[in-house]
């Protein structure tokens, strides 16, 4: 195996593991990336990135053990860890159902440098009216805790994160944000985005092996393996980073960024530097 090729593939998942749970968009981050490092064909790589998710998702096990630990011993016979787990059910199923019935029509057409730059911007400034509307007005927040959402709080959050297969919205984006805006706090929502991330994120990593296995073979797996390690390191330091950060920070900051990093995505689509295209 190529050793500058593992290099790239763990920056990959460094790249993977820093964004996919800020609320920065992810696949917006793993495409200039991608591109700029030239890291293999089109195709491979895009069943790389969504592989390399698995390694991110065990950085939030490994942090919410404890949680999850406790609901699944107390599952058959506590109704607040049986309303937990069906909560995060609920939440998971209308991203499946969309994304079996859309996936295709959405990559084919709104993958556009236009539409990842106008999502950037456009989810920004929600970022910056939420937090806002949260500050000026604290009665808004009707949960404080995961524990405390209700069936029909898990279904709205669900349908929400179904905004993240359009490209550059971020999946944890619009689960935090959208959480916040729906009565969530932001410890809540943001615990509740870590939890519906792990079924989201294995499931998409497991049918997207298996729908492109004929692109794989076995001299791929230290590639792979590569990526998901620093996937998940960077990950883990990330996740327990930003619960300690969230304690006492809004998400403004990142709502800046994704501005700007909006701006970038035009100006590196009208200069050519990047194919956003692919």
């Amino acid at each position: 195996m190529d050793i500058s090729l593992l290099i790239k593939a763990a920056i990959m998942g460094v790249v993977e593991g820093l964004t996919e749970f800020l609320p920065i968009s992810s696949t917006g981050h793993l495409i200039l990336a991608g591109a700029l490092l030239d890291f293999l064909d089109h195709d491979k790589r895009q069943v790389f990135e969504i592989s390399i998710q698995t390694g991110a998702i065990f950085a939030v096990i490994l942090v919410y053990w404890q949680k999850i630990r406790d609901t699944l011993v107390a599952l058959p016979t506590e109704k607040k860890a049986q309303q937990f787990a069906l909560n995060v059910v609920i939440a998971f199923v209308p991203a499946v159902l969309l994304g079996l019935l859309f996936g295709k029509l959405i990559k084919a057409h709104l993958f556009t440098p236009t539409i990842v730059a106008t999502t950037f911007i456009v989810g920004g400034f929600i970022i910056l009216w939420a937090e806002r509307r949260q500050s000026q007005n604290p009665n808004t927040v009707r949960v404080s805790s995961v524990d405390d959402m209700t069936t029909l709080d898990a279904l709205k959050v669900g349908l929400v994160q179904c905004l993240a297969m359009v490209p550059g919205t971020s999946r944890s984006g619009a689960t935090i944000i959208g959480g916040m805006l729906l009565g969530l706090s932001r410890k809540a929502a943001t615990d509740f985005s870590f939890f519906l991330a792990i079924p989201t994120l294995i499931g998409a990593g497991i049918y997207s092996l298996y729908k492109e296995r004929a692109l794989l073979s076995m001299t791929d797996v230290p590639l792979f393996g590569v990526g998901l390690v620093f996937s998940f390191i960077s990950a883990w330091l990330c996740v327990r980073w930003l619960l300690r950060f969230i304690s006492t920070h809004s998400f403004v900051g990142f709502a800046y960024y994704r501005i700007v990093f909006g701006l970038v995505v035009l100006v590196t689509a009208w200069t050519g530097v990047v194919n956003w295209t692919a």
